[in-house]
């Protein structure tokens, strides 16, 4: 388990709003059929992350999803698998991935900080569309103010098998292209589409990347995606991801520890 140095901004995030909902296993497809879009991305056996289709070729998730977290470099993405709507052992669709970019300016060296949480983004083309009348892409929303009502749908350890729905959950803080939220997330989380529900209608703020603990309470950080997202499309149009790009620069920073006065600490999902 990796400690995240902290984040003195976090400070005056406060505590978790009391009005969340709870976690909604959706095993049925009745329950999950607004949902069909978000999926479990296979890691080419090294784990798991959560996805979400915004076209019907195209996944967002977060970048680090995209790194082996023992050698740091990236994984390759033709081992990687999409599964729309996967529950109970079934999916709506099956599609393997053909190219993926990242943002960037994200380094899964560089130390912990709100810029690289900020840019833990990643757009994935699938080999095939998915064209099944129940999977239906979502759209995207422009950034959420503080105290905004969202909502997260996510895979994550011990509800590996099917997704989970976290209708409330609330924006604590916003600050440099971060969000905090007081949504739930766990391992496996990572990558995991947070939505608006403005005129009723779902669209992706975020992507979860990362969970935390502020005095206590778990709080998730997410990237925002207005902005972001077209310049993550612009280098899918641009013909770039076809091949791994060479290591990133290792920067190594002392640390002081993993804590301090806040009481923080930081883990990726």
């Amino acid at each position: 388990m990796r400690y995240w140095i902290i984040l003195l901004w976090l400070a005056t995030a406060g505590a978790c709003a009391a009005s969340d909902s709870a976690l909604n296993r959706l095993d049925t497809t009745d329950e999950g059929r607004v949902w069909e879009a978000v999926g479990r991305l296979n890691l080419n056996g090294r784990g798991f992350c959560t996805g979400a289709l915004i076209a019907p070729d195209i996944v967002l998730t977060a970048a680090h999803c995209l790194f082996d977290k023992h050698t740091k470099q990236r994984i390759d993405h033709a081992g990687i698998e999409f599964l729309a709507g996967w529950r109970n052992g079934r999916a709506s669709a099956y599609r393997a991935v053909r190219r993926a970019v990242i943002h960037p300016e994200y380094d899964y060296d560089d130390a912990v900080s709100p810029d690289r949480v900020r840019h833990d983004l990643a757009l994935l083309e699938l080999q095939r569309p998915i064209r099944n009348t129940t999977v239906t892409p979502f759209g995207t929303g422009t950034r959420p103010s503080k105290g905004a009502q969202v909502g997260v749908v996510s895979y994550a350890r011990g509800r590996e098998n099917a997704p989970s729905l976290q209708q409330v959950c609330g924006i604590m803080a916003r600050q440099q292209g971060v969000l905090v939220m007081s949504c739930s997330v766990d391992f496996g989380s990572s990558g995991a589409p947070v939505f608006s529900f403005d005129d009723g209608t779902p669209r992706i703020v975020s992507v979860v990347s990362a969970k935390a603990e502020i005095a206590g309470d778990k709080v998730s950080l997410g990237a925002e995606v207005d902005g972001p997202l077209m310049l993550l499309r612009a280098r899918l149009d641009a013909g770039e991801g076809h091949g791994l790009p060479a290591p990133p620069q290792v920067r190594r920073l002392g640390l002081s520890g993993d804590r301090s006065a806040t009481g923080a600490k930081f883990l990726r999902p």
